[in-house]
Parts: C-alpha cells; structure tokens; sequence
C-alpha cells in the first residue's frame, strides 16, 4: 500500500452542492479534513452516502467541488479513482463466484494487469483473514466473512484512500473488534480513511477526526486527538424539577457546554476550572433534583447531539 503525507488535506469541500432528481441533497458543503483517520457521522438521510458516491464520481456535483488528496473530483476524476478503495455498506457480489476470483476482478477494474491483480487477491485476503476460504464460493460466507471480503477488494489495488461504508454492520462484537483492528492497522500503514458509521464507538476507536453531517449539511468538524488530550469532563444528568430552564443556563453562564436531550436529561461538558461543586451549588440554588449523574470520558457523543441540537454549521477543535 502506498501512503501520502499527513500534511496534504484528506478532504477539501468548497461550496459542493449534489441535487438528486431535482431535490438538493447535499447543500453546500464546505471544510478541511486533514485527519489520518477521519469519521463520517450523522443520522438517516444526512447525505453521507451521497458524499461518497460524489467523491467516486457517481453523482454530478451541482455546484461548488471538492478535492480528495489535493485533487479535484470533477477535473481528476479517472485518477482518484484509482487512488481511492471503497468498501460500500451493501454487498455486490456476483452469484457463483469465489471471493479471490470476485477480489481480482475488482482490482483489475482499478487498474491493475491480471497477473498482478491476481497476486495482490491472494495476499489482500489473507490479510483480511479469509485466506483457507478463499476459493469458496462468496453466497457460502457468513456475514462476518463478506465484510472482510469487501475490505479485501477495497484494499487490493494498494490505495492511497479507503471509504469505508459502515464496515461493522451486523458484525457480532468479536467480528466487530476484528474489523476495527484491520482498520487501525491499515491506517497505520500510511492508507488514509473516510469511515461512515453509525456507531459513535466504533468512530471514537478509530478515527482523530470527524465531519457530522445533519440535512445534507456540515453540522460540524471536530478534532477528536484535541478532544482526548483536553482537561474537560463529560457528564450525563437527568433531573427534576427547575422547568423555566434557568438550570442550563446557569451551567452555559459558568463555562459548561449544554445540550438538552429528552426526558429532562441533559449532556455537560465542564471545563477543568469548574468544580464540580459548583454544578451542586447552582442545581440546590434553582431547586433543581439530580436524580442520575454519569461522568462520561466520550466527548464524540457530546459532539455528535450537540451538532443534531444547533443544526447549524459549526466547527469544534480545529
């Protein structure tokens, strides 16, 4: 696998807008990634699929562009292509064949002569693991094996990006850990990588940055490595009582960051000058109960409902 330098941005976005059947999907998405490891978060219908597929050239862009590697994804289109491995969320087999031929395939679809491209099946499955099935038929695998084998043909080629689409979907926690140490260890390797997922711990182990899209917006960019190295705490309180709001307002007037969640729960992160102390002072102060207090070191489930409550663009540890 060849690897590109940490200093080059992953990805550029300027204005890039996608409209699908006439309905704007992707509404002018702009930001720098520039993470070895960067995670695609957001919920249903956010556009992160969408994203993809513009990145691989599959959809036009309707305006704006975006540049992968310091390349443009209009004008470079053919390059990127061959730079870029991507491993889709939903299987594309062909019935019939067997994984190594199904990973040689692929990889001369990106480039590579049969000769080599058969070489680099063989080695790209037993990398992955799935080296004794890899003549098997692909409907004979398990759940677990056709994951694997979709990384195998992502990876064959040696690409420079991989777009990993939810790679750990329906994975049992064993196959789950599997995955996401392949994906550590091709990081490792200097291969950069886009990973959508929807589960923010499979993102937090993986990635040192993140883009949360909310609409078909950039709802915000934050740098996960500046996260983990701040002082801050994260807690999680369900309350009673102190229905005028004033308890929130209190906490944000003293430096904490506040996102309300339903059933009078609320997400605080507490700066280190702030004791915690003070948070007790202020709830007795408002007649506030604190019926459930959880110190929580994820500050990416933090990032994430905040960026769903403001909805806005914003951008967090830059």
């Amino acid at each position: 696998m060849t690897s590109k330098s940490v200093a080059t941005p992953l990805l550029e976005l300027e204005s890039l807008e996608v409209h699908l059947a006439g309905r704007p999907i992707l509404k002018g998405l702009g930001g720098t990634l520039s993470g070895q490891v960067v995670g695609l978060l957001g919920p249903n219908g956010a556009g992160k699929t969408t994203l993809f597929n513009t990145l691989l050239g599959f959809h036009k862009t309707s305006g704006g562009t975006a540049r992968v590697l310091g390349r443009d994804i209009v004008t470079d289109a053919a390059a990127l292509r061959e730079r870029i491995g991507f491993m889709p969320e939903s299987d594309s087999f062909i019935a019939g064949m067997s994984a190594v031929r199904f990973v040689r395939m692929m990889a001369e679809l990106a480039g590579l002569p049969p000769k080599p491209a058969l070489e680099r099946a063989h080695e790209a499955l037993f990398y992955v693991g799935l080296g004794e099935a890899r003549y098997r038929k692909l409907e004979t695998y398990s759940l677990g094996m056709k994951q694997l084998a979709k990384l195998a043909q992502s990876i064959a080629h040696g690409p420079e990006l991989l777009l990993l689409d939810e790679p750990t979907n329906g994975l049992d926690p064993s196959a789950r850990q599997r995955m996401l140490s392949l994906v550590r260890e091709i990081a490792a390797s200097g291969v950069r990588i886009i990973l959508s997922s929807h589960l923010l711990r499979d993102v937090e182990s993986c990635c040192d940055q993140v883009i949360v899209l909310k609409d078909g917006r950039v709802a915000t960019i934050a740098d996960l490595a500046l996260e983990r190295q701040s002082e801050r705490r994260f807690l999680e309180l369900e309350t009673r009582g102190g229905e005028n709001g004033e308890f929130p307002r209190a906490l944000a007037e003293l430096g904490c960051e506040v996102a309300e969640l339903p059933g009078r729960k609320l997400k605080v992160v507490m700066p280190p000058a702030v004791d915690l102390r003070a948070l007790y002072r202020i709830a007795g102060e408002q007649g506030v109960q604190l019926r459930r207090l959880i110190s929580n070191r994820n500050s990416l489930e933090h990032l994430f409902m905040k960026a769903m409550e403001e909805g806005g663009e914003s951008r967090a540890g830059l």
